[in-house]
Order: structure tokens, then sequence, then C-alpha cells
């Protein structure tokens, strides 16, 4: 058997449109990783530093998985690697464990490529008895993915496509509000995907006096709280979500400011894009 090397890519796969998972062997990382966790991936010497979630793992093999969109200059860069590459580095994980005890019934709410991390939540909260009901929302068939997987740890699964191509026409929060009006009571709401969608669910929810959790994406840089690039205002105080999260009470993230950061690059990104556009193609070996 060949041997592998520390941050090789030992497959890729399409998800869906512009959406592609890794898997990286990588044992330390693997023994360590839980639900809600996080890395930081650079892929080569001139790459930028790219936190992705853990959306899967397995211990004995000694592998983690992470799914990304390939959106801007690096996402679009990393999708370029081929297997057996050997990624410059890897660091991880990082960033607080959901927190799974105590809570009877759940509703996880995931949209885009956010439903990634809604399968090691909805896992995890499976494994301690808890009733799960799973909300996916994506804008087309297309663009959704792990349905399979999520069922699998799921009791109830319920689908939302923007266009009505699969599933409820309509967004997660359509379903969600159905779902309390007929009566569902939930002891904790778990969001994760576009600020946007994170905001309305938490808006929703908070009308309905429902515990609600967010795991919040801001822009990143150094995934260990020292750089301050995340910073996010929650409850009126300056938290990290890098080292204070990535979940914080939704119902106290500040998400018009979230919103505005998350925005604030978009020129020099596409910039980058061109850029990347113009370059001759990247051989790896």
């Amino acid at each position: 058997m060949t041997s592998r090397q520390e941050g090789e890519i030992i497959k890729k796969e399409h998800l869906a449109e512009s959406t592609t998972l890794m898997r990286i062997y990588h044992p330390k990382i693997a023994k360590k990783v839980k639900a809600g966790q996080f890395f930081i991936v650079v892929a080569d010497e001139k790459s930028e530093r790219i936190p992705l979630t853990a959306a899967d793992w397995d211990r004995e093999e000694g592998w983690i998985e992470m799914v990304f969109l390939e959106i801007g200059y690096s996402t679009k860069k990393l999708g370029m690697l081929p297997e057996g590459y050997v990624l410059m580095n890897l660091v991880g994980p990082l960033g607080n464990p959901t927190h799974v005890e105590g809570y009877k019934k759940v509703a996880i709410v995931g949209g885009g490529v956010g439903i990634a991390n809604t399968y090691p939540v909805a896992r995890a909260f499976r494994e301690r008895g808890t009733e799960v009901h799973t909300i996916l929302g994506a804008r087309s068939a297309d663009r959704l993915f792990y349905v399979e997987k999520l069922r699998g740890v799921s009791d109830k699964l319920y689908i939302c496509t923007d266009d009505g191509s699969v599933g409820r026409k309509g967004f997660v929060s359509d379903q969600l509000k159905d779902l309390l009006d007929s009566g569902e009571k939930f002891d904790l709401v778990f969001t994760v995907g576009p600020a946007i969608m994170m905001k309305v669910v938490s808006e929703l929810t908070k009308a309905y006096g429902v515990k609600t959790i967010a795991s919040l994406n801001p822009i990143m840089l150094c995934g260990m709280g020292m750089c301050g690039v995340c910073r996010v205002t929650v409850g009126g105080q300056i938290r990290f979500a890098c080292f204070h999260g990535p979940e914080f009470d939704a119902h106290q993230v500040d998400f018009n400011e979230l919103l505005a950061r998350l925005a604030m690059y978009r020129e020099e990104e596409q910039v980058m894009l061109k850029k990347l556009e113009e370059e001759e193609v990247v051989k790896y070996e």
C-alpha cells in the first residue's frame, strides 16, 4: 500500500454546482475534531489562509473532510488541486465544538454550503438521543447536497429551494415558521449558512421565544483569536468568531454589522478573480 503524507488530498468529489468535497489524510486532526469546529487551509506558498468547516472525519482511517464553494480566488485555486497533492499547511481543529448536551428536540436549519456543517452537528445530537428535525435550503436542485447523509441522522428532513426545483418552493424560514405554527416545540434551533439566512431565522425564532444558536462565517485570518479580523458584535460586546465561537446566541448577534463586514472586500475579490482567469493554468505535482 502506498504510504500517505499528512495533509495529502486522498479524495476529491464534485457535490453540486461549484461545490467541492475534499478528503484529507491527517490522523492527528482526525483524532481530535468535533462537530462545529473548523480548519485553516493553506494550499501553497502563495495562497491565502482559508477557514473551512469540518464536514466529516474518520478517526480510525485518519482522514477529515471539508466542503467548500468555489466562488473566490482562493477557493477556486483550492478546487484546482488534484488527488495526491499535499497541502502546504492545515491547522485544526479550531473553534469550540457544538454544545449538544441537554436537548430533547432540535431543529437544524442549513443553507448553501453551510449544509456541510449540519451533518456532523445533526449526527452529534442524534448520538445523544436528541430528536432532530433538519431543514435544508438551496437556490436550486443542482446546488443541493448531503441529502441522504442527513436523512440518515434526522428524524424528519425538509428540503426547500428558491425555484421549487426540488422540495418546497421557498425559504428555510418559511418551513421553520410552518413547523412552529403547527405546534412543534423545539428546545433549540441551530442555524448555519448565508448570513442573511441566519439573520431571518434568528428574527423568526426570537418572535417565537425559541433559543437559537448561529454558526457565524465572518472574514477570518489567523483562526486563533489574535488578529481580530473575525470580530463580531454579540450582546453589545466584541467577540472573535474563531476563538469565542464560531457559534453564538443568534438573538444577540449584530447581523447587520456582520453583513456589512462580509461585503467589505467585494471589489478586491473581483480583481483577484480576474487575475486568476488571466493567469496560466497552474500545474500541481
